[in-house]
């Protein structure tokens, strides 16, 4: 899963943890962690997909 953030942020045209992170009012170094594959919480997540404009369903589509 982390690695599909660390992909869709890249994709949104945000080269770096950081600023995604700022621009988005997330803690950096919390979502420094998520990407590095740390526990979230669901609530974090469903933040993050809702940034992405994408649901649960679209997220885990492909993930074994």
């Amino acid at each position: 899963m982390a690695e599909k953030l660390r992909k869709m942020r890249i994709e949104k045209g945000f080269t770096s943890y950081d600023s995604f992170a700022w621009d988005n009012d997330l803690s950096r170094i919390h979502y420094w962690r998520i990407e590095k594959g740390s526990n979230f919480t669901m609530q974090t997540l469903l933040k993050i997909l809702d940034i992405h404009k994408i649901t649960l369903e679209e997220f885990f589509k492909g993930i074994e």
